[in-house]
């Protein structure tokens, strides 16, 4: 089973040594590329005041956040360290996520997460289309992600369609359609059984007998009776 946690944050601006701090974080769980339901999500005092900049992008003000659980209190710190557990991190742009997120590790004595932990969405998006705008909007667009609940950045709701677009970088849907050989092979063993029933009207073969003779032989020279149907008594 592979475990990896999506992850999204807001901040006051670009740069945690200039002085800017985390004001949001939610992560999301998946198994083995499919979404468990679980996630984590917190708002964070970030002990200074909101610019107007960031405010505009995210919505969240100085009011809003103050007396939220600062960074190093138990609930954020460490519910946030023992939900990503051991997994890899997905991020967009995850540059800018791990060198916040170190940084606020950094200052309460904790170990930061390494580098090669972290999956970046962007640089997967621009491997497979180079050249085009790979924004988190601009890939929802491509993959016909819905938009509709998303007014301004969120944490959670950029967590959530980044889950989505990450899930579509990794084949999406088509992996839906990857049925493994034991898998088909169940299923025409089902349908060797009759469990499906039987044809009503049997259509009428549209090969003569020696045709199908001359097919057999060939299989069997081929794959000396090593071939699926074989294997299955067709």
């Amino acid at each position: 089973m592979v475990r990896q946690i999506v992850l999204d944050t807001e901040t006051t601006g670009f740069d945690p040594n200039s002085g800017d701090r985390l004001v949001e974080v939610a992560a999301l769980e998946i198994e083995d590329f499919v979404p468990t339901g679980r996630s984590f999500h917190r708002y964070i005092d970030p002990c200074r005041d909101m610019p107007a900049g960031a405010e505009k992008v995210h919505g969240l003000s100085t009011a809003f956040l103050r007396g939220k659980p600062k960074f190093h209190e138990p609930d954020i710190c460490d519910a946030l360290l023992d939900f990503i557990g051991d997994a890899a991190i997905i991020a967009h742009n995850a540059a800018f996520d791990r060198s916040f997120l170190n940084w606020e590790l950094e200052q309460v004595g904790k170990i930061t997460i390494e580098e090669n932990r972290w999956i970046c969405s962007l640089t997967m998006a621009r491997t497979r289309f180079p050249g085009a705008h790979n924004s988190l909007d601009a890939l929802c667009k491509r993959f016909k992600i819905s938009l509709a609940e998303r007014e301004k950045h969120g944490a959670l709701i950029d967590a959530q369609l980044l889950a989505e677009v990450y899930l579509e970088l990794q084949g999406g849907r088509e992996r839906a359609l990857d049925l493994g050989v034991s898998i088909a092979a169940a299923a025409v063993s089902a349908a060797v059984a009759g469990s499906y029933g039987a044809r009503p009207r049997p259509l009428a073969p549209l090969s003569t007998e020696l045709e199908r003779e001359a097919h057999a032989a060939f299989i069997e020279a081929a794959l000396k009776g090593k071939s699926l149907w074989s294997k299955l008594g067709a």
